[in-house]
């Protein structure tokens, strides 16, 4: 069985998507166990999120609902709400008199206009729809990968060939899982073949290269604090670095959220067995968004729309 974030017990990933029509798009949600801390690190350029600030170690909450992944660009983080009011219903969130504000970050990747239709993006109700689908699906399942979800639209290479959703696990000798979730909708290529992403005739006509972000979900069952929880995010970026060139750049909008459900402590008997821990946990997240990124390129089929035809990179 291939490796995948719900390796971390606890962790579910559900999907929604259309294609045809004029579509190109859909929303994943990432949904942990209650209580499970959760941070993030923004490194791209041209970022679309939604309630990150929230998640800054200094800030009062440091407990996450959900985490949605979203096609659409800004247009598309309006699904955050739906996955919100998913969560409220199930009672999760943050307590205030009179009831509970679920705390649900979001980023989202550009994908308008490549099904055909510019207006077709996600919306409230598929926010909601893909939470569901994940609190409905079981324990340890299997995550749909390549063209679902956020990753329905995803490119590589300034849109000439396929992007999608790819996932991994690594488990560590101390019982740790880190598991990585990957939309890959990138500017660049696998590292190793970044001269192509800008070769003449490879990019498809009349995209730009300010469209594109590669969004990562890390989550581990260690159990970490709010400022642990940042660091880990900030380590993972050096997957996206490993697996993608360029990466990082000013037309990306590289986003990595980490969630830490708190299950299996680690070695603190000292601080310097704190920090081999640490090294060691976010070590293995950057290995776990490095096969992630690849996964999710090596997954993605070819898809053919109004917009012209997407070719798998794997098949070429």
């Amino acid at each position: 069985m291939t490796s995948k974030i719900t390796d971390v017990p606890g962790i579910r990933v559900g999907h929604v998507q259309r294609i045809g029509d004029g579509w190109l798009s859909g929303v994943t949600v990432v949904l942990p166990p209650p209580g499970t801390v959760g941070s993030v690190d923004v490194r791209g350029g041209g970022p679309g999120t939604h309630e990150t600030d929230a998640l800054d170690p200094t800030t009062l909450v440091s407990i996450v609902d959900a985490v949605v992944l979203t096609g659409g660009s800004a247009f598309g983080l309006i699904t955050a709400h739906g996955a919100q009011r998913w969560c409220e219903e199930q009672g999760r969130g943050f307590a205030v008199p009179g009831g509970v504000v679920p705390i649900v970050p979001a980023a989202a990747i550009f994908d308008l206009g490549r099904g055909g239709d510019f207006a077709a993006r996600p919306d409230e109700a598929m926010g909601y729809a893909a939470a569901a689908a994940a609190a409905a699906s079981s324990g340890h399942a299997d995550v749909v990968r390549g063209n679902a979800g956020a990753g329905t639209g995803a490119v590589i290479g300034r849109g000439a060939f396929k992007g999608g959703v790819g996932t991994s696990s690594i488990t560590l000798d101390n019982g740790v899982v880190v598991g990585a979730l990957a939309v890959v909708n990138a500017l660049g290529m696998p590292f190793g073949t970044s001269p192509r992403w800008s070769a003449p005739g490879n990019a498809k006509a009349g995209t730009p290269p300010a469209l594109n972000t590669t969004l990562v979900v890390v989550a581990t069952n260690a159990l970490l604090d709010p400022a642990e929880c940042k660091r880990t995010a900030s380590a993972a970026h050096a997957g996206l670095a490993r697996a993608l060139s360029p990466s990082h750049t000013l037309a990306d909008g590289d986003t990595v959220f980490a969630l830490a459900t708190g299950a299996v402590g680690l070695d603190r008997s000292s601080e310097q067995a704190r920090q081999v821990s640490l090294i060691t946990l976010q070590s293995a997240a950057a290995d776990a968004v490095r096969l992630a990124v690849l996964d999710g390129v090596a997954s993605a089929e070819t898809t053919t729309t109004a917009a012209g035809t997407f070719p798998s990179y794997g098949a070429v």
